[in-house]
């Protein structure tokens, strides 16, 4: 659906040249939620820009649902558009519409009839769950009722591919769980090509089957959501990881069990699919004679599976220590000591 090969975008500034977007290959699927993360100039806003047509590249082809997005011009380039919709995160509504009017609006830039617009904005409305809301205003509508707004004025010439550019980054967490539901009910029932640019982590985990990784203009990684989650390579990565499987509290109570407990090791576990969701503390305490303490643990959810993370303490002698550690990674469970207390 999505091809980049060899894409640059380069500017000249005052201050010289910006690589904004440096030498990305990248592919996406038909019917995939694809998310691209990085932080404020990693490129990832150009990169969406250079997906719609709104920047030609300096280099390389942007090929969109079979167009070449990056050669084309005028008419053509225009028809494309129809097949390629946005959201945003400050909703870009027309505050002297209505909901309904909102939702109508690219229907009659497309010159669509009247009655076949209001049939279809009815079902938009339905989808994004604004009933009883058709006739009020932008500044009537809480922040995630404008999202659905503008989501549902997205999808009104039934696009190919949705673009959402940190199209959750103004909304509560409550709010954002909801919309990014929605938008994975969105892909499910109508088969919609999904690109998501955040720099939240949560997002990618929440609904994205895969992810790539910006940073300095160019893809520091990429792959399933659930593979990156495992075994993170970049640094930049780890980093981005970090934000939803570690507790800054688990360091603090690291150092407490230090001075508590004299002997035993400090392991990180980490599960991946049914795993998460196993007994294995129990089995250890039963089947060896040493003591667990919980230090941090979290598990998350992927549109590819689950992932845990576990950070705990064993005590004892070494030799059954080092018994339940080979215990543990006979259960696919990967084990790393953090440290020797």
């Amino acid at each position: 659906m999505i091809t980049l090969q060899g894409v640059k975008k380069i500017y000249q500034s005052g201050q010289g040249t910006v690589r904004a977007v440096d030498g990305v290959d990248l592919r996406v699927q038909q019917g995939e939620i694809f998310g691209i993360i990085g932080y404020s100039g990693a490129g990832k806003s150009t990169l969406i820009r250079l997906l719609n047509g709104l920047e030609k590249p300096t280099e390389g082809t942007v090929e969109v649902a079979g167009n070449n997005i990056g050669q084309i011009k005028g008419g053509k380039l225009r028809k494309a558009r129809q097949e390629i919709s946005m959201i945003f995160q400050h909703f870009n509504l027309l505050w002297s519409r209505t909901v309904r009017e909102n939702i109508s609006f690219p229907l009659e830039i497309a010159k669509v009839p009247k009655q076949e617009r209001l049939k279809r904005v009815d079902e938009l409305i339905k989808l994004v769950g604004l009933e009883g809301r058709e006739n009020a205003y932008p500044s009537q509508l809480s922040g995630g009722q404008k999202q659905r707004v503008g989501i549902a004025r997205a999808l009104a010439n039934n696009p190919k591919v949705l673009l959402c550019d940190e199209a959750t980054s103004a909304l509560d967490p409550q709010t954002t769980d909801s919309i990014l539901e929605l938008l994975v009910d969105i892909n499910k029932n109508l088969g919609l090509t999904i690109v998501l640019i955040t720099h939240e982590m949560h997002v990618i985990r929440k609904i994205c089957h895969r992810v790539a990784v910006m940073e300095d203009g160019k893809v520091a990684e990429e792959g399933n959501v659930l593979d990156v989650f495992k075994r993170p390579q970049a640094q930049i990565t780890k980093t981005f990881v970090k934000q939803v499987t570690e507790a800054d509290e688990s360091f603090e109570a690291i150092e407490n069990v230090r001075e508590q407990y004299p002997d035993g090791h400090i392991i990180q576990l980490t599960f991946i699919g049914q795993g998460a969701e196993q007994p294995l503390i129990t089995s250890v305490i039963k089947e060896f004679d040493i003591t667990v303490n919980i230090l941090q643990g979290k598990v998350s959810y992927t549109q590819g599976g689950s992932y845990g993370t576990l950070v705990i303490h064993l005590g004892g002698c070494e030799s059954e220590v080092e018994k339940a550690i080979e215990f543990v990674k006979q259960q696919q469970v990967e084990v790393e000591v953090i440290t020797n207390v």
